[in-house]
């Protein structure tokens, strides 16, 4: 099982992800986390990556994809991935599916967390205020402007991929809002319809 989950930032996609991986024996795919793996293991598309990173430039979607081909060839992404995080923008889903096209493998949803973003600017301003309250220090980038920033990014870069995995057939939207154990309901459903489906197709993922 190959997921996508896309939403906005403080949609409560790490959350689920986390909950997926433990239940399914599912890989949680992080773009960060791969780098630096790839980085300390010295492959050659790391050594690219950080040769870049130390030089303080971007890394590539070229060096991304790379590093994702390596990652999930990996034993213990056989059961299958999670992706959060990733892709962004509509050139990485096109590079992201020419990648998957090539080893075989396929997407089998993307799911959409649909939420409020007035809520969730309210939640970070109240987290924000309960933690100072209770002695501890706010993290810089966590607060209503920094998430305003953030989610404008979000609708500018990757919200376009909503209507582009719908066009495959591939996006589940589910309620972003709802409890965190509701919300992993949903994402369970979703995975019963995906396999019932698979299974009626015969088709493998």
């Amino acid at each position: 099982m190959n997921l996508i989950l896309l939403g906005p930032p403080g949609a409560g996609k790490g959350t689920q992800a986390q909950k997926l991986a433990a239940k399914h024996g599912l890989v949680q795919l992080s773009t960060g986390d791969m780098l630096r793996a790839a980085v300390s293991a010295g492959t050659e598309i790391g050594r690219k990556a950080d040769a870049v990173m130390k030089s303080g430039g971007l890394v590539s979607d070229e060096i991304v994809i790379g590093i994702i081909s390596e990652r999930i060839e990996q034993p213990d992404c056989a059961k299958g991935f999670i992706l959060d995080g990733f892709p962004r923008t509509l050139q990485q889903a096109d590079a992201l599916g020419s990648l998957l096209a090539a080893k075989g493998k396929a997407l089998d949803a993307v799911i959409e967390f649909r939420v409020d973003d007035q809520i969730l600017v309210s939640r970070i301003e109240t987290r924000a205020r309960e933690t100072l309250a209770a002695g501890g220090k706010v993290r810089a980038d966590d607060n209503a402007e920094a998430l305003k920033t953030r989610l404008m990014a979000y609708y500018r870069e990757t919200s376009p991929l909503i209507g582009y995995y719908h066009a495959y057939r591939k996006l589940c939207p589910i309620d972003g809002m709802a409890a965190i154990d509701q919300v992993a309901q949903e994402i369970e459903t979703v995975l019963t319809g995906v396999k019932n489906a698979t299974i009626a197709t015969g088709t493998k993922g």
